[in-house]
């Protein structure tokens, strides 16, 4: 088994947690996409943002846990850390793994909640980060944002607004980024597991 770490920085807009909705970690993709406003000053402790050696060590705890979850399951699979967006980013990338992901990413949703939790137990503090497993999120990041680009044009062509499936809150996060990103409104509405983004025109 071997871990990989790699630094690709960090932004100060903040990030969701993937479908955080039912576990412990509240995602930050509630309400309208756009800019957050910034509170405080710039530095980390200011802010409240973890800094860097923070977020490795979360990494770090996490990739720890995993390893001896994959031991006892008796599957092979490599762990890539990374700091990306002002979280952890864990990847088991190998082997085959499609047990730990579950039908749609529900297995690997709880998961990820469940590597949370070791990483509050060992540092008191609540993390953000991101578990993929096999390039699932990665994937279906892409398939979200060009659903996302579709429905960007129906709205802007229609002037009326288009609701989406329901979805995840690691899913609707990616499609308010790239509302965003277009100069659109959107909002999510409804309750877990219903919850779905509504793009707006601008």
């Amino acid at each position: 088994m071997q871990r990989s770490a790699e630094q690709t920085g960090s932004s100060e807009a903040p990030a969701p947690g993937s479908s955080a909705d039912h576990g412990t970690v509240p995602p930050a993709e509630e309400g309208q996409s756009g800019p957050s406003p910034v509170v405080g000053g710039s530095d980390e402790q200011s802010s409240g943002r973890p800094g860097i050696r923070e977020l490795e060590h979360e990494g770090d705890i996490a990739a720890d846990y995993l390893e001896g979850l994959l031991d006892i399951a008796d599957l092979d699979g490599d762990i890539d850390l990374d700091v990306e967006n002002d979280r952890a980013m864990v990847s088991i990338v190998g082997g085959e793994l499609q047990s730990l992901v579950g039908r749609d990413g529900e297995v690997l949703d709880a998961l990820q909640e469940l590597t949370r939790l070791a990483v509050l137990r060992e540092t008191g503090h609540r993390s953000r980060l991101m578990l993929d497993v096999g390039g699932f999120r990665a994937a279906r990041r892409q398939v979200l944002a060009d659903t996302a680009r579709v429905v960007i044009e129906q709205v802007r062509t229609s002037q009326e607004p288009v609701r989406l499936e329901p979805m995840t809150a690691f899913e609707r996060k990616v499609v308010h980024d790239v509302v965003a990103e277009a100069g659109l409104r959107s909002e999510s509405e409804g309750e877990a597991p219903g919850r779905r983004v509504v793009v707006y025109p601008s």
